[in-house]
């Protein structure tokens, strides 16, 4: 699978990385099962998995998804050092709520419960989940640069910002990558240049959502351009979708979610798909309804 880079002070990683979402919130498999799904995907090459503290239910299920991969990383057969890991911290789920709380002394107690859920001396990429309204997001910058310095996380990384925000941010320390919405239904990423600053600063883009996310990739199977592009090649709408995001630019790096093995093995098969230009162009001008 290619390789990309995720960003400056980082190790190259797989163009598609697993989402680990999914094994955690609302219809989460069985444990055991997500366990399998985790080392198929390994198995099957990535190097990047995206996690989050809160990837749960709610408040008392804090640290799921870092638990769980980091039971998968231990007893997968393969070498768990070349796996990267990324997570987040900033948001809480009181009640199943997505809130932000991005204080500095809560960044501070949420990556000491990170270090531990994932049972690790230090966090590969740690990214602010996103800008709190309530907090200069310096304040919120500065302790991960405090938790840099400390030797706590290796690089430290954003989540669901713009480009003012990212140089502001890259005033106080170095940014690795951004994680930000991207598909064929949110082009915001694109649209708002944040995809095309971090490729001017050498950073990873992480796209989340690249199939639209829920409900959204479910209309895939019947979009015509997607679906016509699909038959021809002899793969799914999903992988087609993928290949497109990940051809918006080289330092784009797509992280879709997956409860089945299949359609984590699905998502892999977008790294070997590289679309036209004639169908390039016909997914950026297709209508993609949000409806």
């Amino acid at each position: 699978m290619e390789l990309r880079s995720l960003g400056p002070g980082a190790a190259d990683v797989t163009c598609v990385g697993f989402g680990g979402m999914p094994l955690s919130t609302s219809g989460r498999p069985d444990e055991a099962d997500s366990v399998r799904v985790l080392h198929a995907a390994l198995d099957a090459g990535m190097t990047l998995i995206d996690t989050a503290n809160v990837y749960c239910m709610d408040d008392r299920d804090i640290g799921h998804n870092e638990r769980l991969i980091a039971r998968a990383l231990r007893e997968w057969s393969g070498d768990a050092d070349g796996i990267v890991v990324a997570t987040k911290g900033g948001m809480t789920r009181p009640a199943g709520r997505w809130d932000r709380d991005a204080r500095p002394e809560s960044l501070e107690a949420a990556c000491e419960a990170s270090l531990a859920a994932l049972g690790v001396e230090a966090i590969d990429l740690y990214q602010l989940h996103a800008p709190d309204p309530r907090v200069p997001l310096e304040d919120s910058v500065g302790a991960l640069a405090d938790l840099r310095t400390a030797g706590k996380i290796r690089a430290v990384g954003l989540s669901n910002v713009s480009v003012d925000e990212i140089q502001r941010a890259s005033a106080i320390v170095p940014i690795t990558s951004v994680q930000n919405r991207l598909s064929p239904f949110f082009r915001e990423a694109i649209d708002g240049g944040v995809v095309g600053h971090t490729a001017a600063e050498g950073m990873g883009f992480l796209a989340y959502s690249p199939v639209g996310g829920g409900r959204l990739n479910r209309k895939l199977p019947d979009h015509p351009v997607v679906a016509s592009i699909a038959r021809d090649r002899g793969v799914s709408p999903h992988a087609v979708v993928l290949a497109w995001v990940m051809g918006l630019s080289p330092n784009v790096l797509v992280i879709p979610g997956a409860r089945t093995i299949p359609h984590a093995l699905d998502s892999i098969a977008a790294a070997d798909l590289d679309l036209t230009p004639s169908e390039t162009e016909a997914i950026e001008g297709a209508e993609f309804s949000v409806a």
